[in-house]
């Protein structure tokens, strides 16, 4: 009889240290411990050493910090009817310790699903090229809605990237054939300007030329000293226009311009007839 009293006094011994071990809690800095009393919100405590009333009390513990979540890959339709797979990442962090507990059963599930869904729908809107080459403005657009669902619950959306985007192998193709032609259309207008821009600069050395005749025959002189450094045995003498001009109708007396080259060395060639 003594002793099961002493075993009894041993037991109800443990049984209290047990209890007021549980009645002290431990939280990091990072945590919040959410308290109910019976049942009933009560108030949010932490960090440090905290005391919850055993059986009266509960606590839920909350992470405050960034949560890094992996969107999984989905399939979209974009605006121009083109299938890709696109996954992304999502980072977040519960503001308010009591809505991420009261207001939503599991904001961790919550939150996935509600991004999935959304990156569905935003995406949906654009077309393949805006997905490509737009992610900056996609990714702020998501955020933005998604911060906004998730406000009633707490949380913080404070960034959304899209990681990958996944083409079907005729789709690439057909990008690189699109690209191909876009450098070929941009080649052309690059040769087209320089040849416009050439034939402006031709113009203007006409008109130089012209108003001094003696410069074409230096041109000439200066066109047969090139042909000349070439190692060809055929050489092409450049002519003045007023030879195939009366080459062309050798019976008919051809009236040349005074103030020509050909003209001056004609008038200097003549003999003084008195």
């Amino acid at each position: 009889m003594i002793i099961d009293f002493i075993y009894f006094q041993i037991l109800i011994v443990i049984l209290l240290v047990m209890l007021f071990a549980s009645t002290f809690r431990i939280l990091r800095e990072y945590q919040r411990g959410v308290i109910f009393l019976l049942g009933r919100f009560y108030k949010i405590k932490g960090p440090g050493l905290i005391l919850v009333i055993p059986f009266v009390q509960q606590m839920v513990r909350v992470d405050l910090r960034i949560i890094t979540m992996d969107v999984p890959s989905q399939d979209i339709i974009s605006k121009d009817n083109v299938t890709v797979k696109v996954n992304a990442v999502l980072y977040f962090r519960v503001l308010d310790p009591q809505k991420a507990i009261i207001n939503i059963e599991n904001y961790l599930e919550a939150t996935s699903q509600l991004a999935q869904t959304t990156m569905r729908s935003v995406l949906g809107q654009h077309e393949l090229d805006e997905i490509l080459s737009a992610r900056d403005t996609l990714n702020a657009d998501l955020q933005r809605i998604l911060d906004q669902s998730t406000d009633n619950w707490g949380i913080k959306v404070s960034a959304v990237e899209i990681k990958h985007v996944d083409l079907d192998e005729s789709m690439i193709r057909a990008i690189a054939r699109q690209a191909e032609a876009e450098r070929s259309r941009r080649a052309k207008v690059i040769h087209a300007t320089g040849e416009l821009e050439a034939s402006k600069q031709l113009l203007e050395a006409a008109r130089m030329l012209g108003k001094q005749p003696e410069a074409i025959q230096l041109r000439y002189l200066q066109t047969l000293t090139e042909i000349t450094n070439d190692n060809s045995k055929i050489i092409i003498f450049p002519l003045p226009l007023e030879f195939g001009k009366m080459l062309q109708s050798p019976n008919q007396p051809q009236i040349l311009d005074p103030k020509s080259p050909l003209a001056a060395s004609l008038n200097d060639d003549t003999p003084d007839i008195t």
